[in-house]
C-alpha cells in the first residue's frame, strides 16, 4: 500500500476520548475545544474509539459522521496529523462493517485489535487479519490482552508479515514480548511499533517504538510530547523525570479507573462532557471532588483550559 508505518506511528498519537452529546451518543460538535489543546500541546495523532474512545461500546451506526467530522478538524489544525480508526469487534463480518461505516473519513490506517469475547485458535486469528487484506486502507495491528486474544510469537510472525498490515500497537506491558515485535517488524523495512503501555513509555522507545500512545495524554498531552522529545534527544534524566509523573497521575484510576475517570477531570476543564457510553457510569460527585484534590498538585501538567 506504500504506507510508512514507522513514520505513521512516530511521536505522540493520544487514543482520544470521545465527546458525546447524551450518553453513548458521539458529539464531533463538542470535540473542538479538547482537539485545539491537544494540537497545541504538540500531539501528532489520534487514535478514534479505542478503549480510551469506548469504541466496542458504540454501535457501527454511531461512528462515521463523528469519525469523519472530527479527522476534518484535526487535519485542519495539524496540517498532516495522522488519524486511526480502532474498528475492532467480536467477529470478523462486525469488524470489516466498521471499517466500511469510517471510510468516509479517509482514516490513515484501522487499528484492529484480535476479536474480543471469544477465545480463538491461532489460525483464526491469522484469518481474522488476513481479511483486511482487500480493505483501501492499511492495518496497525493491536495487542491488547486486557480486552481480547492475546497476540502470541506465532501470531506476530504471521501478522507482522502481511503486506498490508504497516504497524503494531502493544499495551501488554510486556517488555519480553514487546521486543519480539519490534524484531519481527523490523523483518521489513517500513513496519512502525507503538508502546501503549503508560507505565513503560520511556522502556519502549528505548526498546525501539517508533511512536507512544498513552490513555493519559487525554489529561496531561504536553507531558508526553516532552517525554518523546526528551527520549529523542537524548536527555534520558528528563524522559525518565517525565515518566515518573506520568505514573504519579495515573493514580488516578485509584479513585475510579478507567474512562469515566478521565472524562470527569476533562469537564472540569471545560474540554469534554462527563458523559459515557452504557453499561459505563459517570463519576458521581464524590469521585469528582476527590479525582481533582488528587490531581491538583500536578496542574502544571494538566491539560490547557479554553
Amino acid at each position: 500500500m506504500g504506507v510508512d508505518g514507522r513514520a505513521l506511528l512516530s511521536g505522540v498519537m493520544a487514543p482520544l476520548v470521545t465527546p458525546m452529546e447524551r450518553p453513548g451518543v458521539p458529539s464531533a460538535a463538542a470535540a473542538p475545544p479538547l482537539l485545539e489543546s491537544l494540537a497545541a500541546a504538540g500531539v501528532r495523532s489520534l487514535m478514534l474509539f479505542g478503549s480510551n474512545g469506548e469504541g466496542p461500546l458504540l454501535p457501527t451506526s454511531a461512528l462515521g459522521v463523528f469519525c469523519a467530522e472530527v479527522a476534518a478538524r484535526w487535519r485542519s489544525l495539524t496540517g498532516d496529523g495522522p488519524v486511526l480508526v480502532n474498528v475492532t469487534a467480536a467477529g470478523t463480518a462486525e469488524a470489516l462493517e466498521r471499517v466500511s461505516a469510517v471510510a468516509d473519513a479517509g482514516p490513515d490506517a484501522v487499528v484492529v485489535s484480535p476479536p474480543i469475547y471469544y477465545r480463538h485458535r491461532t489460525d483464526e486469528l491469522v484469518a481474522h487479519y488476513a481479511a483486511f487484506a482487500a480493505q483501501p486502507v492499511p492495518v496497525v495491528a493491536y495487542n491488547v490482552p486486557r480486552y481480547s486474544n492475546p497476540f502470541t510469537p506465532e501470531l506476530i510472525d504471521e501478522v507482522l508479515a502481511m503486506p498490508h498490515v504497516v504497524g503494531v500497537k502493544d499495551s501488554s506491558g510486556d517488555l519480553a514480548l514487546f521486543g519480539l515485535l519490534v524484531a519481527a517488524a523490523r523483518r521489513r523495512r517500513d513496519v512502525g511499533v507503538s508502546q501503549g503501555s503508560e507505565t513503560q513509555l520511556v522502556a519502549g522507545l528505548e526498546g525501539g517504538a517508533d511512536g507512544i500512545v498513552p490513555g493519559v495524554a487525554n489529561l496531561a498531552p504536553r507531558l508526553c510530547t516532552e517525554l518523546y522529545a526528551a527520549y529523542r534527544d537524548g536527555r534520558v534524566v528528563a524522559a525518565d523525570t517525565a515518566q515518573e509523573t506520568v505514573d504519579t497521575l495515573l493514580a488516578l484510576h485509584t479513585v475510579r479507573p478507567g474512562v469515566p475517570a478521565v472524562k470527569a477531570v476533562l469537564d472540569a476543564r471545560g474540554l469534554c462532557p462527563p458523559h459515557v457510553a452504557a453499561p459505563l457510569a459517570p463519576c458521581s460527585a464524590a469521585e469528582r471532588a476527590a479525582l481533582l484534590d488528587l490531581l491538583a498538585p500536578l496542574e502544571e501538567h494538566l491539560i490547557a483550559r479554553p
